[in-house]
């Protein structure tokens, strides 16, 4: 009886133990974050620098809390261009890298051509957008667009051609047509590359919509970046780049849920799972 009572404590202790490493593990980059603000609030008011040129981080908070009506206000309209250009250049994409792989041709025919929006800077584009568009969001959308493009139909082409000549072949001797082949294996099988891409994406669509409102925009928070840095408004600025940060972060693990919902099967994926259970 002791025995069993033993065992059953040292399978509790040990649950525990496993719970307290998982939280321990999830915390680790919040401390990490803790101690980089704590030596940044020391270090201001230990040199006494002015506020005009480093702001403590806790005057940023108060300032992000005092204008967070203006954030929002702006917020939205950066979020709204960023969805846009992000949701045009998976919709543009996908299909492209589909062609791409399925004829060598178009191949040869369009590569050339994404290439050189590729290479040419972003920054020189945005100009000329605002003059086809106008200060609306069009522009913005456009460059979202542009960045974000690229790594999506790159790495859903990689993903297409990653399926095996075996697994092709294997589905060709059960009778599959071509259709079938590619709805039930190649696709399957490029969703980790795609994935890949589409989270790039995430992270640059908002450094595209931000690089849009630089260049010429009435309102979003590149259009106040620019505001408070020629009005001297550090904390300001500092605020609005902690919620340009928060909305990168947001956008960037809403497609990783989305990623875990439709491939919870991926390697990625287990190895996060077995390591939080550990």
């Amino acid at each position: 009886m002791s025995f069993a009572s033993d065992t059953a404590k040292l399978g509790t202790e040990t649950a525990a133990t496993a719970a307290g490493l998982g939280v321990l593990r999830k915390l680790m980059p919040l401390a990490g974050i803790v101690a980089f603000l704590l030596v940044w609030q020391v270090f201001v008011v230990v040199w006494k620098m002015p506020p005009y040129l480093l702001p403590s981080p806790v005057a940023i908070a108060s300032t992000f809390v005092t204008e967070l009506p203006d954030l929002l206000r702006h917020g939205w309209v950066t979020v709204y261009e960023m969805i846009a250009g992000y949701t045009l250049a998976v919709c543009v994409a996908i299909p492209l890298a589909i062609a791409i792989t399925s004829s060598a041709r178009f191949n040869e025919f369009v590569m050339p051509t994404m290439l050189f929006f590729q290479i040419v800077p972003k920054v020189a584009i945005a100009p000329l957008f605002l003059v086809w568009f106008g200060v609306g969001p069009t522009p913005k959308i456009l460059v979202a667009f542009l960045i974000s493009f690229f790594p999506i139909v790159i790495d859903a082409a990689v993903g297409l051609r990653s399926m095996s000549t075996e697994m092709a072949d294997l589905a060709r001797s059960m009778g599959a047509t071509r259709l079938q082949v590619f709805a039930r294996f190649r696709l399957p099988t490029s969703l980790p590359y795609l994935f890949s891409g589409l989270k790039v994406a995430a992270t640059l669509a908002i450094a595209g919509t931000v690089v849009g409102e630089f260049v010429g925009a009435d309102k979003g928070l590149g259009y106040l970046l620019l505001v408070t840095n020629s009005n001297m408004q550090t904390s300001l600025m500092f605020a609005t780049i902690v919620a340009l940060t928060i909305i990168g972060l947001v956008f960037y693990y809403s497609v990783e849920l989305v990623e875990g919902l439709l491939i919870p099967w991926h390697v990625t994926h287990r190895a996060r799972e077995e390591s939080g259970t550990m």
